[in-house]
């Protein structure tokens, strides 16, 4: 799958914007708050139906406007076009439609635009907590599992509806609790399995690709932890109850999963140089791209690059330029405030790029790479 062509208006900053892009390698040169992370996000959206860095979609609208709008023309692997459009405006509910057919549910869409974007916020994954974290599992299982997705927005809802129970004055009915605990059980028990699975199948994936960028020169590691590995978790919730009860909310479940990151024997957190936590995420995303391009049955996920390099030395740059220039990848995205970085990356690209630049929200084509990058 690659993007075609993308029409903006009134996304962000970005006024209108009508693009064509490479179906490799796209650059995106400016300034620091010029809308190079704007652009990336409106592509982001058109994969997963929201924003990566506001989830309230009226905060998306252009300062002073009504609305805004986003197109996709898109073709798949096998040459067959794609329509993907989202408008909104303020008051009014979010349409999504593909091919001009507006989706009964948005989760219908997730999946059919495979996408995995790095971006300076993904620090939150080291840093953060463990909801981030879960947040990244799910990310990447829900656009090739539909049962993993479905049995998420069901353990969603139920653990929803068994906190309310637990937050209220008076005791509630066995009964009524039973019923959402056995949801939250079932949907749990699909909850775990497949991140169990998939965690396993892609730790290695993960290791070879920051062994590569690091070039052997630490080791690292990365385990999933989870109440349901205790035992039955429908017991757990029931043997919890009264504690969470005290508490005002579910203490145990696949709400509270985790992933440990480790650096040699210690925690990535504690223990990591910013350069190293850097290729520590840059080597999770370019895992999940792999992991998404061996299970998907349609097609290459696109990669967005936002901003990559800062913190990174000469070496593991040269990594990284290396893989995304290479013919492992689909479609690619980056953007950088430094010209030479993208440079690096046009001199390796034996193929087809574009290069554009944004100024205040205005993003124009450079038909011409600067003579240095020739």
């Amino acid at each position: 799958m690659w993007l075609k062509r993308i029409s903006i208006l009134n996304y962000k900053n970005l006024e209108q914007v009508e693009l064509a892009f490479s179906h490799k390698m796209n650059c995106i040169i400016g300034k620091n708050g010029m809308g190079k992370t704007n652009l990336m996000d409106a592509v982001y959206y058109l994969s997963f139906c929201k924003s990566s860095t506001n989830p309230i979609d009226s905060q998306n609208i252009r300062h002073e406007q009504d609305f805004f709008v986003i197109q996709g023309f898109y073709e798949t692997d096998d040459g067959e076009p794609e329509e993907v459009y989202c408008g909104l405006k303020r008051r009014q509910k979010k349409q999504f439609k593909r091919n001009k057919k507006e989706y009964t549910r948005l989760s219908d869409h997730i999946g059919l635009i495979p996408l995995v974007m790095v971006s300076p916020a993904d620090s939150l994954l080291i840093a953060g907590g463990s909801e981030e974290r879960r947040r990244f599992m799910d990310v990447v299982i829900s656009q090739f599992d539909r049962e993993y997705l479905d049995a998420l927005i069901r353990y969603n809802k139920a653990l929803a509806q068994r906190n309310t129970l637990l937050k209220s004055e008076t005791e509630p009915e066995d009964a009524l609790m039973e019923v959402w605990e056995e949801m939250m059980a079932s949907a749990g028990e699909t909850v775990y399995r497949k991140r169990l699975a998939f965690i396993e199948e892609f730790i290695p994936i993960f290791q070879s690709y920051y062994s590569y960028i690091s070039q052997d020169r630490e080791q690292v590691s990365l385990t999933y932890q989870s109440h349901v590995a205790e035992g039955d978790l429908l017991a757990l919730l029931r043997e919890s109850r009264q504690r969470d009860r005290i508490m005002g909310y579910s203490l145990k479940g696949v709400h509270k999963d985790d992933l440990v990151m480790l650096l040699g024997d210690f925690p990535i957190k504690r223990e990591g140089s910013q350069g190293q936590n850097k290729t520590y995420l840059i080597a999770l995303k370019l895992a999940q791209f792999e992991f998404l391009k061996r299970t998907g049955s349609r097609t290459t996920p696109l990669v967005l690059l936002d901003d990559i390099f800062d913190k990174l030395d000469a070496s593991r740059v040269e990594q990284i330029v290396k893989l995304v220039a290479g013919d492992n990848f689909g479609q690619i995205f980056i953007t950088d405030t430094n010209r030479d970085h993208l440079d690096k990356i046009l001199r390796k690209i034996e193929g087809d790029y574009k290069l554009f630049e944004v100024d205040n929200g205005e993003v124009s084509e450079r038909k011409e790479a600067d003579d240095e990058a020739e």
